[in-house]
């Protein structure tokens, strides 16, 4: 089965092709970093616009890729939620429109369980169940995965998630947007042991809590450099000192789960997955307890229509199929 999935949930307008709900043909994304930077994070009417714009040319595009029509199809996708809802509806209408001209079968799928297709792309079969961490600008959740589209949710965060702690923490140090890539790149440079900040709700459950470790960052840049003037060592030595704890604590959490519950493997998704600390921590973590570790290409880890598709696949095999009265929903639990 040839799947089209179409992701605009936030900003990112991407559509891409899957087979089988494991192999990629095609997966185009456009972004809007150049549209809200100059902001600091999203503006969500702006990106809404954005994705009018361009989201034809993409799904086409993506079309063109594989080297298919519509008539090569099997059905057709679409994240319904959770994200932005204006951003949702671009997507979630075009695809009812697609559905209604081309006869195609057409189903919603959630955010979440996209990013976890996103880690089975292109790889051999994962045994369940799995572990997965889900980390992203919106999302910092621990899951147990029984199969494709069943996720048993173990913690997640109270307040911010680890994607929009970094942008905040970007915003504060004055590296702009998107703040999660230039921290990392800045860490790259940096001590990671030089300050000393906390990690968050350490020993308290599987829960995360990201908000705190902001303000202590906060507090740190204001009674170390009251004047503001920080010097490029200093700079990146306060990115690596601020993506340690985060990367700690995601890790910490994800160990946690592991002495809780037995597993066959490991998966990391979403787009803070990307994060090079975090992809080594990971990588060792899952060295150390004798797990296979499914961890995306960065490409696969931030918002993409590959992921879509994928999750879209299991999500025709079971006869789920889309109202055209359905709705988006900017708030939608995957478990």
């Amino acid at each position: 089965m040839n799947i089209l999935g179409l992701e605009t949930s936030c900003d990112e307008t991407a559509a891409g092709v899957v087979e089988d709900g494991r192999r990629i043909r095609s997966n185009v994304v456009q972004t809007q970093f150049d549209l809200h930077s100059r902001y600091g994070g999203v503006v969500p009417e702006l990106a809404s616009r954005r994705h009018i714009e361009v989201v034809l040319p993409v799904v086409q595009e993506a079309l063109d890729r594989a080297g298919m029509a519509l008539d090569d199809l099997d059905g057709l996708a679409v994240t319904q939620g959770p994200g932005l809802m204006g951003a949702l509806l671009v997507g979630l209408n075009l695809a009812k429109a697609v559905a209604l001209a081309s006869g195609l079968p057409l189903t919603g799928v959630n955010h979440i369980h996209g990013h976890v297709a996103a880690g089975l792309l292109d790889v051999e079969p994962a045994d369940y169940p799995l572990a997965a961490l889900v980390v992203s600008g919106g999302h910092t959740n621990l899951y147990q995965v029984r199969a494709p589209l069943d996720l048993k949710l173990e913690g997640q965060t109270r307040d911010d998630a680890a994607g929009e702690a970094f942008d905040k923490a970007a915003k504060l140090l004055g590296l702009g947007y998107p703040g999660g890539v230039r921290i990392d790149r800045l860490s790259e440079q940096g001590d990671p042991k030089r300050f000393d900040l906390p990690r968050p709700m350490k020993d308290q459950g599987l829960d995360f809590s990201f908000s705190g470790l902001k303000t202590a960052l906060s507090v740190l840049v204001a009674r170390e450099f009251p004047d503001r003037r920080i010097g490029e060592a200093d700079l990146a030595d306060l990115a690596a000192s601020f993506q340690a704890a985060v990367v700690e604590t995601l890790v910490f959490k994800t160990a946690a789960l592991l002495d809780r519950v037995e597993v066959k493997g490991l998966l990391l998704a979403g787009g803070v997955a990307s994060n090079r600390s975090l992809r080594r921590a990971m990588t060792e973590l899952a060295r150390r307890r004798g797990l296979r570790l499914l961890l995306p290409p960065p490409e696969l880890c931030t918002d993409n229509g590959a992921m879509i598709a994928a999750a879209g696949y299991h999500s025709l095999l079971s006869g789920r199929r889309l109202d055209m009265a359905a709705d988006a929903y900017s708030r939608w639990p995957a478990a």
